[in-house]
């Protein structure tokens, strides 16, 4: 069954209060706020290297620490978010998110040393977790039924454009200004969403829908993630004490099988598992975890292998990485108008055996000798296409047999499990090219790692059933 209009929002027949705006407007706005908080994400790939530099007391896992501590801690948060918004009133949500993130990216930029940096990464990730889904619930509203699976693809199109834009536009500020400056750029942006939103956006709640604020759920899915990213980044400093790693990981799963034990038994649990009985919301959160950790590893390495193997230029690194990204935007909203018609599998399955196609084209093409045009490009194209269609068709079909009273919250579950799939990536990458000589034996590693998972994530796609009868 399709998703269907919220029921707690009155129409403007009936409330003559609501302000009568056009709903590209509402899409302008909320969408602005999403694409900030997706370019801050490709701007970090970017500044790695010179945020170590500017703590050089500071270990690489620490480094990797400020992109992760904020993925895992906005991952987590996304659930109780949505539930928030709608108890709470999705514009208030969505303005103390945009508020805490404009606030929390100055405070990235004048933090004084590695610690207070992760610290701030932290506030930033709870802001970013409350617009997020605040933001596609003002979307959605705005649009009739029949818009939405357009309207999805369009607002997957953002964050697409967002990674097309990140990487030279990030670049470019990184190697002039300094890393910093990759946050403090958010605040005028982030104002402009404040001032629009407070004079535009209408409000929306529902009283009485239940807050899903499980403190122990969220505590021991923190840990859970975070001792399974720490044994990945750190097995090869044990590597003449392999069990210490592995013991982290194994208390990382035995805490991950805790918290579904722990899901199952409470009242009121971070995570409604019986969403899951759902097979195709099932399929597509399993397929949107392998899909997102090899997208992770895929767009972090890239900026390894132009600076450490090519040897370009951070600002000429950027403009590389621009083409596949903006493949990504015209892709999404073309496969949003054939999701729309023809249901999700056809576009995710293509997807995935696309982007599987680039992890083979790289494994073969790619060597020492700089050639971005006949061994890069056409790897950047393929990619492109593929995550174009399948990111945003991820988002659609994962709520699209929801009834309408687990919306927000099946929408956040499938989001959060989306940005764990972020950090796995992001461990695996750090795991395998951060080190002292990196070779061209690390990033064809990193490709096969990178095939198995999309090909997993194919798998699971094809069994995706969103059609309508």
């Amino acid at each position: 069954m399709a998703i269907h209009p919220m029921n707690n929002i009155h129409p403007l027949a009936h409330n003559p209060a609501i302000r009568r705006v056009s709903p590209w407007l509402v899409f302008h706005i909320a969408s602005l706020a999403t694409f900030l908080v997706s370019i801050d994400t490709t701007v970090l790939y970017v500044a790695f290297h010179s945020i170590a530099k500017s703590f050089p007391a500071a270990n690489p896992t620490s480094i990797a620490w400020v992109m992760n501590a904020y993925t895992i801690v906005y991952a987590t948060c996304l659930i109780p978010a949505g539930g928030l918004a709608d108890r709470y009133g999705r514009k208030r949500i969505f303005m103390l998110g945009v508020a805490l993130f404009i606030l929390a990216s100055v405070l990235c930029g004048l933090s004084p040393n590695i610690h207070t940096l992760i610290a701030a990464r932290v506030v930033q990730a709870i802001g970013a977790s409350f617009l997020g889904p605040a933001a596609l619930s003002l979307i959605l509203e705005a649009f009739s039924k029949d818009k939405r699976a357009i309207v999805v693809g369009a607002w997957g199109a953002t964050g697409a454009l967002a990674a097309a834009l990140g990487p030279a536009v990030g670049a470019w500020i990184v190697d002039a200004w300094g890393w910093e400056w990759a946050f403090y750029i958010n605040a005028p942006l982030g104002i402009y969403c404040l001032f629009m939103g407070i004079k535009t956006l209408n409000e929306s709640s529902n009283p009485a829908s239940r807050l899903r604020f499980d403190l122990m759920g969220m505590l021991l899915i923190i840990a859970a993630i975070a001792a399974i990213t720490s044994s990945l980044i750190e097995y090869k400093h044990y590597l003449n004490q392999p069990h210490i790693p592995l013991l982290i990981g194994g208390s990382g799963l035995g805490l991950l099988l805790l918290f579904v034990y722990w899901c199952k038994k409470t009242s009121n649990p971070l995570v409604d598992l019986k969403l899951f009985q759902n097979h195709t919301y099932r399929a597509v959160n399993i397929a949107a975890l392998f899909f997102s950790t090899a997208f992770a590893t895929m767009f972090f390495s890239f900026f390894f292998l132009m600076t450490k193997i090519w040897g370009y230029s951070l600002p000429q690194a950027g403009l590389a990485m621009m083409v596949g990204p903006a493949t990504v935007v015209p892709t999404a909203l073309w496969g949003g108008r054939i999701a729309s018609r023809y249901g999700h599998k056809m576009v995710l399955v293509a997807g995935c055996l696309i982007f599987s196609t680039s992890s083979i084209w790289y494994l073969s093409k790619i060597t020492a000798i700089p050639d971005y045009l006949w061994a890069c490009l056409p790897g950047q194209l393929i990619s492109g296409i593929g995550v174009g269609l399948v990111m945003p068709s991820l988002s659609g079909a994962a709520v699209h047999d929801l009834p309408q009273k687990d919306y927000a919250i099946g929408s956040a579950i499938n989001q959060a499990i989306r940005q764990i799939g972020t950090v796995l990536g992001v461990a695996i990458t750090v795991s395998i090219l951060v080190k002292s000589a990196v070779n061209l034996d690390d990033f064809h590693l990193l490709y096969t790692i990178q095939f198995l998972l999309v090909i997993t994530s194919a798998v699971f796609v094809s069994q995706v059933n969103t059609r309508q009868s």
